[in-house]
Parts: structure tokens; sequence; C-alpha cells
């Protein structure tokens, strides 16, 4: 299980051979964009008020699982602005010079898409505050006594960040931010829709009932739907001349062991190391991820908050517990039923 998310089909996180396929599938304005209702609400009269005052839009702090548009919600925000936009990310950032020679070629109320913003180095995240509060850059020039600031004016731009972690982004950056989004798993009806209208593009005939069988298994995230499609269509192609009918989707989801729920064997083995080896749990985040072979954070990051969305496993003070939806889905008893079944009483067990 281990370091197996980049290569997870219903794994969230982009993976390498997954850029240039989402390009061709992403939507260029609001309006085309799918889902979201409450964001793109938000969104538009924002940007409408801006273009009215012929100002920058405010800031926007985009956040939320991965996998559920951020990057092309930073792209349409260009596009309805009439700008061009420059894309970066937190890790990419090492020095304060990549990030001033960044922030002063920026044209007049162009887009700065800043990806895992959260993993911004604090020093270099301290360069930003004036950026983005004053449009202005305080540069230190000498050592020593001799220093001086000198303030390096910028251009007015709008700064969207996007983070799957909003909790470490720091109190003083999130301040800065005009607008805060959260970005929600999508619904089976909105991504039935989007399924239907990436087929489309593809050129690949899929009737609605089949889209609809996709849009259920895949984990409330667009990007792992395209991927879905993606395989089910080598399927359809090689063994059903091309065409997806809702046989051919099951049957090719069969093969790639992605269940109804939209589970893996990374999923399943999660789940029934909670049920079998800690009778549903609570268990910490530590002991599970040793069981295993795993790292906390990927667990907490990757794999539970589908889990939780879904209703299969709740957090609490004392660990991760499974939930009866759980426990009928891998038709396994809970414990109490197990100690009723054996004669076992709750307080005075055999």
């Amino acid at each position: 299980m281990a370091n197996e998310q980049g290569r997870r089909l219903v794994g969230a996180q982009a993976g390498e051979d997954d850029a240039s396929f989402e390009l061709s599938l992403r939507p260029k304005r609001l309006d085309e964009y799918i889902g979201q209702r409450k964001v793109k609400e938000q969104l538009a009269l924002a940007i409408e008020a801006a273009r009215g005052r012929g100002e920058p839009l405010d800031h926007i702090l985009l956040y939320g699982p991965p996998g559920l548009g951020k990057t092309t919600l930073a792209a349409i925000i260009a596009a309805e602005l009439g700008v061009g936009i420059q894309s970066t990310a937190g890790p990419l950032i090492q020095i304060k010079g990549d990030l001033t020679a960044i922030l002063t070629t920026l044209a007049a109320r162009q887009v700065l898409f800043f990806d895992e913003v959260h993993r911004l180095q604090p020093q270099l995240e301290e360069v930003l505050y004036s950026a983005l509060e004053d449009y202005r850059l305080d540069i230190i020039i000498g050592q020593g006594p001799a220093a001086r600031t000198h303030a390096l004016e910028l251009k007015p731009f709008t700064f969207v960040a996007a983070t799957t972690r909003a909790g470490l982004v720091s109190a003083p950056l999130r301040s800065r931010f005009g607008l805060i989004l959260r970005l929600e798993f999508y619904q089976p009806a909105e991504l039935e829709v989007i399924v239907s209208r990436s087929a489309g593009i593809l050129k690949v005939p899929i009737c609605d009932e089949a889209a609809a069988v996709l849009a259920r298994r895949c984990r409330g995230t667009p990007r792992i739907a395209n991927r879905l499609l993606r395989r089910v269509r080598d399927y359809a192609q090689v063994r059903a001349q091309g065409e997806i009918t809702v046989a051919v989707a099951e049957e090719a989801l069969r093969m790639l062991e992605v269940d109804e729920y939209g589970f893996d064997d990374a999923d399943r083995r999660l789940m029934l190391a909670l049920l079998e080896k800690f009778d549903g749990g609570p268990v910490g985040l530590s002991t599970m991820a040793a069981v295993l072979a795993e790292e906390p954070d990927a667990i907490e990051e990757m794999y539970e908050p589908f889990l939780l969305q879904i209703g299969f496993l709740q957090r609490t003070p004392r660990g991760r517990v499974a939930t009866g939806l759980a426990y009928r889905h891998f038709k396994i008893a809970p414990p109490r039923a197990q100690r009723a079944a054996a004669g076992q009483s709750d307080l005075f067990p055999a």
C-alpha cells in the first residue's frame, strides 16, 4: 500500500500522464464549469465587479480535496478577466530570488496561480505579505549596519492560491485573501454530466445509464471520473466496438477492481484492517499506518476524506471508528452482533 497513491486509478492526486489528457477536457469559461454552484456564484459576482471597476480581482484562496478543479478554476478566472496567468507551486520556490523574479514580471491585473501554497517556506511567505497587500516588495540591500531596505513597486495583480490543507495556511497569509472558497465533493448527477461532456469531447459513444455507472464510482471527483472514462474507453475500443454501454462499463470496472462505491484494493485493505483486526475501532492513526505500511499523512490526506464523506469512517478523540454502513458493505457483523451470536454478554464475555 505504501506509495500507491500516485499509481492508484482512483487516487485523486494528479498522475504524470494526467496533465495532457485533462487539459483537453477542462472547461474554459465559468458557464461551462459544472458543479460548485456557490463557488461559481461568488466568483461570477466578484469578477463582474472587478471588470466594471477596471481593477484587479481580490486575492482568492481555493481549498478542498485534490481533483475537484482548483487549477481549472484559476485558469477560468484569468480567462473571464481577459488576462494572462502565471502558474507555480509552493515546493518549486526555494529562494527569495525566484519569488521576486515571478512577482516583478507580472503584468497589470494578471493572475498569479500558486498551487500547494501551504508548502511555501515561511521566509518566502513573508515576502508575499507586502506584495499582496500593497503591491510592493521590500528588498534588503547590503548586510549588517549598512543594510538598507528598498521598496520595489509591483503592478496590481490577482493572487489565486490553492491548497488541500487550508489549516496549514498561516493566519497572516490567510488574512490577505478577499475570497476564501471551499470546493466540495461532487454529486453523482453532476459527475454524470461531466462524464457525458468528456465522452463527447473524446468522441466516445456512451449512453446516459453507462455515464451514471461511472459517476457513482468516481468518489465525487472529476479527475477520477475522467480517468475511469479513459480506461473504460480503452476497454470498449478493444472488446465492444468502441461504444460504452452499461454492461461494458460494469465489466471494465470489474476488471479494474473498482467496486460500486469507487473502492479499490487499497481502500478495501484499509477498511478490512479496521473492521477485522481492530473490531471496527477506535484505533489511532499511527497504529493504522504501521499495520498498513503507510505514512500517517497519506492515510489522513489521501484515503480518509472520501471514506469520511460517504460515511464509512468516523474520526473520534480516541481514534478511527468504522460505521454501520462499512459493516454492511463488507458483510461483516459488528462486534456486538458477533458476541450475541456466540452467546456472549457485553458485560460478561465468555
